[in-house]
């Protein structure tokens, strides 16, 4: 089966209808079965097709005796308790949630219109009956009033026209017989008052009678519409809060569920448990979930973790029989708390603050812009060559973005206080899933940097960590990192990026490896990031995926981490953004399980035994572990208020562009097209970033032909990006065996005596 197209659903309109494509299950020979659901007046329909609306129903569900029930992250249940039961999935979990959203509401529409039509046919004065449902009844009567109201409106109109015309007539005809004399055509002009007044008082009249008609009818229909109104608030405010709470719930057991062991300590042949992940409908019928058709296109997880017998949890070292001595450490590290222990053994060091961050910026205006006449013509090329208005930008350059990935440096804090390489791994493992986070909302492009353009992060009072960002290159794109911390780490990285726009979807691949290194106990790590893709570019809501393998190498004691990044699918039972790993010392041999989602949280969990299970789907052998229980490592921070007005930027974001004195004239904060963007000016910052492109352009050209007349001899040739960069060298790190920029000092103490005349004037 061809995997479909994104839905497009429509929104809910005043009536409460919404239509749109699911799949629905049919048997076990067609499995799930794209089908067209109609969501009218609280009935449920379904069709093949948009076209058979018109004259072929294929079956009908009334919700008001409906029991609507979610399964996972894209499946849900409709029954109304007999014979009729639709086993439904939604291409992504925010359809489904839109979906269930909008059943929600009809259901206790049509449940409430059906309890309240007998009280409010007798209560109120003004009635239309109409047969159907309760609620399509309760339309027609209102829309009925409606009507009333607004013809009176119109005769109120027309009469307020009448009486200025007469009222004027009347006023000219009492002022000529003010003037005439005594019986000189007395009798003409008293007749022509008498009729102009009495055409006066009968429209007046039937003013007053239509003022009257219509605040009787308003007032007969006034309370009713208070009460439904406030009802309908009441219900829509308690149902949203409802499906909220199941929905936080349902993902909290999901993964729960998933992350937990999935084979009883008890049973001793592992081979058993090799199929995972089965979920259980509610009808008979499903029971053999192998026999579904998205079953074969799951890729099934390298490993399967299970609860370790319970002697494992004991510290006496004769229960372990002897494995203490096989994993190389000693017998208190089998303690499951000796990994949160091991880091918080120092007392922490209190940091004051030395000024108060920002908490908000301007919202973000609501511009439309027709996305397809500028990208239609950008297919297959480099997005760092498109020139793209700032519409699609968000206030924050590259560089900027770059530095995010600090945000949750205390892990690597905690990593340069362990004293096991092993343990130490496992925080720069959730380190590096942890950069991702910021990333789930953030659909905007940052800035592409100038050559030569700076950023610096300066934290060392309030975190004990500065860091710089360099653009070292502007074709292809390269970004230079440092950063260094009090704490005993120091963090480098050298980032190109690669991304090509493939129509439906935006793929953006970088390039280039990131290195840890740890003063204590001199630990050299190294990794790569895995790819992102922007999903739904030209229609549908975007949304981000990461994806793709990372291996976190320890170059001092050859630890490894892999980690493997899920990409997503509709057709999943897995958690949605699940990351999982597992940490292998120099040998090969497992130690450690890291399990969670890129977008919110990690766990790990220690191995106590390994074992090989059967072959799996498409032949693959599957490694059985048995673990302790999971310990969380990491968690995202919340968002904070208001952050979908401001670009869903987090806390640390928020002040990355924040005017600051004394950095220097290359800083990204004083870029002035990223200054408009962010205060509201969009049309001026688009004028000044073109600006500053010509400008860059301009200067590359200079510096060719100064590069073509400094060459001896044609053979020397002149390379685009003759440039050097000012903070940062090239060098090839024999630890790791790669060629990158790394700091080689001066900004900050540039910065202390305040001299900038090496920075180049890109601004």
């Amino acid at each position: 089966m061809s995997e479909p197209k994104p839905p497009t659903p429509t929104t809910p309109t005043p009536e409460d209808s919404y239509e749109g494509w699911l799949f629905k299950w049919t048997n076990y020979i067609k499995g799930y079965q794209r089908r067209w659901f109609v969501l009218s007046n609280g009935l449920l329909s379904y069709y093949r097709s948009q076209a058979e609306m018109g004259h072929t129903c294929r079956g009908t569900i009334n919700l008001a005796t409906a029991n609507i029930a979610v399964e996972d992250s894209c499946n849900f249940v409709i029954s109304n308790g007999g014979a009729q039961t639709y086993h439904l999935k939604a291409n992504s979990e925010i359809e489904r949630q839109r979906w269930i959203t909008a059943l929600e509401l009809a259901k206790a529409k049509a449940v409430s219109m059906q309890e309240e039509s007998d009280d409010s046919g007798d209560e109120f004065c003004v009635v239309v009956p109409v047969s159907g449902q309760g609620g399509g009844s309760d339309i027609s009567e209102v829309q009925s009033t409606l009507r009333t109201l607004s013809s009176k409106v119109e005769d109120l109109t027309t009469c307020n026209d009448l009486i200025v015309k007469h009222g004027s007539a009347l006023q000219r005809s009492l002022s000529e017989l003010e003037g005439l004399r005594v019986g000189t055509d007395m009798g003409e002009k008293i007749r022509q008052v008498t009729e102009r007044a009495t055409l006066f008082r009968i429209t007046s009249n039937a003013m007053i009678n239509s003022c009257r008609d219509f605040l009787s009818i308003a007032q007969s229909n006034s309370k009713r519409w208070q009460k439904a109104l406030h009802t309908e608030r009441d219900q829509r405010i308690r149902l949203e809060e409802t499906l909220e709470q199941l929905a936080k719930q349902h993902n909290h057991l999901e993964r729960a569920f998933r992350g937990a062991t999935v084979l009883p300590s008890s049973l001793s042949n592992p081979n058993l448990n090799i199929k995972s992940g089965v979920s259980v409908k509610g009808d008979a019928s499903d029971e053999d979930d192998d026999n579904e058709f998205f079953d074969a296109m799951e890729d099934p997880t390298g490993f399967i973790t299970v609860p370790a017998d319970p002697k494992y949890h004991r510290r006496s070292g004769s229960n372990v029989s002897g494995l203490s001595s096989e994993m190389g450490m000693d017998d208190q590290s089998f303690d499951e708390l000796s990994l949160a222990s091991n880091s918080e053994s120092l007392p922490p060091v209190e940091l004051e603050p030395v000024r108060q961050r920002r908490t908000r910026i301007p919202d973000k205006p609501n511009y439309y812009l027709n996305l397809w006449s500028i990208m239609k013509n950008c297919i297959g090329k480099e997005l760092s060559k498109i020139p793209m208005p700032v519409n699609f930008n968000e206030p924050l350059s590259m560089l900027q973005r770059l530095s995010e990935d600090l945000e949750y440096h205390e892990l690597l804090d905690k990593a340069a206080k362990c004293h096991n390489s092993l343990e130490q791994m496992c925080y720069v493992a959730a380190f590096t899933v942890s950069s991702y986070s910021t990333t789930v909302h953030r659909t905007g492009k940052p800035f592409n940097p100038l050559l030569g353009e700076t950023f610096e992060l300066d934290r060392i009072k309030e975190s004990g960590y500065r860091s710089l960002c360099e653009q070292v290159s502007h074709h292809p794109p390269a970004a230079a990192h440092h950063a260094f911390s009090e704490k005993g780490w120091t963090l480098r990285q050298e980032i190109t990026l690669a991304s090509k726009f493939r129509g439906k979807y935006l793929s953006i691949m970088p390039l280039g490896s990131i290195q840890c290194i740890f003063d204590k106990s001199n630990n050299h790590y190294s990794w790569k990031k895995v790819t992102t893709t922007v999903h739904n570019i030209i229609v549908g809501k975007l949304w981000i995926d990461q994806s793709g393998e990372i291996d976190v190498v320890n170059h001092t004691t050859g630890d490894r981490c892999h980690l493997k990044f899920a990409p997503y699918s509709y057709f999943s039972r897995d958690v949605p953004r699940k990351v999982t790993g597992v940490v292998t010392d120099k040998d090969g041999k497992a130690h450690y399980v890291l399990s969670g989602t890129w977008d919110e949280k990690m766990e790990f969990s220690r191995i106590m035994q390994s074992s090989k299970g059967e072959n799996g789907t498409e032949g693959k052998q599957r490694t059985v572990y048995q673990t302790l229980k999971p310990k969380e490592i990491w968690r995202k921070n919340p968002l904070p208020e208001g952050a979908e007005n401001m670009y869903f930027f987090s806390s640390l974001a928020l002040t990355l562009n924040e005017p600051e004195e004394g950095v220097a004239p290359t800083d990204s904060r004083r870029r002035p097209d990223q200054r408009l963007m962010e205060e509201g000016h969009w049309d001026e910052a688009n004028a000044e970033k073109q600006r500053l492109e010509e400008k860059q352009r301009s200067t590359r050209r200079e510096r060719e032909r100064d590069a073509a007349k400094a060459a001896t001899t044609p053979e020397e040739g002149v390379h685009p990006d003759n440039y050097q960069a000012l903070w940062f060298e090239k060098i090839h790190d024999p630890v790791s065996g790669e060629t990158l920029h790394v700091y080689k000092g001066g900004y900050w103490e540039a910065k202390e005596q305040g001299d900038w005349e090496l920075c180049p004037d890109i601004f």
